[in-house]
């Protein structure tokens, strides 16, 4: 066992770690991200009908369409691509493969050609569309390039250069049973894992996120029911009004002669909240 073959299992482990534990961070931060208000959208009144109204949304991109139908139309061949290559990729991480996992072997592979050719489309948009243009920012083109480059190394090893993926899955199961199974260290191969380990790493950080925040959106799971209901805030309270001057009291508050400020009559909230309030906390 050679000092790059360990080195190569201890980048997998990493992003793996970062992967699984900074997704499970957001998506706790998420769920626990109260949202006592009900926005007024157009979701269905019962509980089964937000179901069905998100089951569309995440397959169907309903809204995309009726903002954009182009962009519709490139975001969900990207996304529906990217479904049928990871499902083909399932073989590499079980063994024996099933026989429906098979069956994804040349859709998937067809898949990829149809997931770079949105890639492309999404990186032209972005360049070509002045809008998206002025809004984009550095990291939106590190996402497209790393996903350009794994889509081109992945279509690349499958026609161009074939590598031995007997040594390629033994390499992935030893990442999940914590054991070192270095593959040949194939150039393209190797470019190959380290963009998708960086896809890994970086995935708790940036809005690839929306692929688990989609189901915390309170436009989303929220029932429109705010006309038969009456939903308040939880952590409401009664906020003091303002204290009124007049022309006895006036030099007596007067800000500049009391380091406090104003002062707080008998009956009124405790200071500690009516700082808080002002505060805007």
């Amino acid at each position: 066992m050679n000092l790059p073959a360990i080195l190569f299992s201890l980048i997998g482990w990493a992003s793996m770690f970062i992967f699984v534990f900074g997704l499970v961070y957001r998506i706790y931060v998420y769920a626990k991200t109260p949202a006592p208000l009900r926005i007024p959208v157009n979701t269905p009144p019962t509980i089964p009908g937000v179901f069905a109204s998100m089951a569309i949304e995440v397959t169907l991109f309903r809204k995309v369409f009726k903002t954009n139908k182009y962009l519709w139309l490139i975001a969900w061949a990207f996304h529906a691509a990217l479904l049928l290559v990871l499902l083909r990729h399932i073989r590499f991480f079980v063994y024996p493969v099933p026989d429906w996992v098979m069956f994804f072997y040349y859709s998937g592979i067809y898949a990829g050609y149809v997931m770079l050719a949105a890639l492309l489309l999404l990186f032209a948009r972005r360049l070509y569309a002045e809008r998206n243009a002025y809004i984009s920012l550095p990291i939106d083109y590190y996402m497209l390039f790393i996903l350009i480059a794994i889509a081109v190394s992945g279509l690349w090893m499958n026609y161009q250069e074939r590598i031995y993926l007997v040594d390629v899955k033994a390499f992935i199961l030893g990442l999940f049973s914590f054991r070192i199974n270095a593959p040949d260290m194939e150039p393209l191969l190797v470019l190959h894992l380290l963009l998708v380990f960086a896809l890994f790493a970086y995935f708790p950080f940036s809005k690839l996120l929306h692929a688990p925040g989609v189901f915390f959106s309170p436009t989303m799971f929220q029932r429109n029911d705010i006309e038969k209901r009456r939903h308040a805030n939880p952590w409401d309270y009664e906020v003091p009004s303002e204290p009124y001057y007049t022309s006895e009291n006036f030099e007596e508050k007067r800000t500049d002669q009391h380091p406090e400020g104003i002062i707080y009559p008998a009956g009124w909230k405790i200071k500690a909240e009516y700082d808080k309030y002002k505060k805007g906390d």
